[in-house]
């Protein structure tokens, strides 16, 4: 494993990068938008799930972690697989509904990239020791390879796990 892929905190970072570019290439008219919306709808559910299963857990037991920050963090990826739902329901790529949900996906994601990377991200990277934080990189990389594989991101999955955050609360 490369330095980069033995740090959960810069696999984590990575995968922020890539969503970023995939939001910008949807917003462009003339891109593959569903091509973009499929990649990015597998890469925000399984980087989501893979958090929930492998980091977060690890870092609410950690001080000084904020475990608000953690619950928080878990609010915010239902919130955001909710908006995705939303936008993998509407077909027409060119349409202003596209347009409207593909600005409420944004706004749900960019604003919860934001908090985890300034909250619980920081918090990894200054009291996570560097081999919890590599032992941490390969958890997450394969939790994150396993819902990749069974196909995380189609709107029936989404849908299932949208279900189940609400009734979990």
């Amino acid at each position: 494993m490369s330095s980069a892929n033995s740090d959960v905190v810069a696999l984590i970072l990575q995968d922020h990068r890539r969503m970023e570019e995939l939001l910008r290439t949807m917003r462009n008219a003339e891109a593959d938008r569903a091509g973009a919306l499929a990649e990015f709808a597998d890469l925000l559910v399984a980087h989501g799930e893979a958090e929930e299963e492998k980091v977060y857990p690890d870092l609410a037991r950690r001080e000084p972690v904020d475990e608000e920050d953690v619950e928080h963090g878990v609010h915010e990826h239902q919130e955001g697989n909710e908006a995705l739902l939303a936008l993998l329901e509407v077909s027409d790529t060119s349409s202003d509904r596209w347009d409207e949900k593909l600005e409420d996906l944004v706004s749900a994601v960019t604003h919860h990239l934001d908090e985890e990377e300034r909250t619980l991200l920081n918090d990894a990277r200054e009291h996570v020791p560097d081999a919890r934080r590599a032992e941490l990189a390969e958890a997450f990389t394969a939790a994150r390879a396993a819902h990749l594989s069974a196909g995380c991101g189609t709107p029936d999955s989404v849908r299932e796990i949208v279900a189940k955050g609400r009734r979990e609360g």
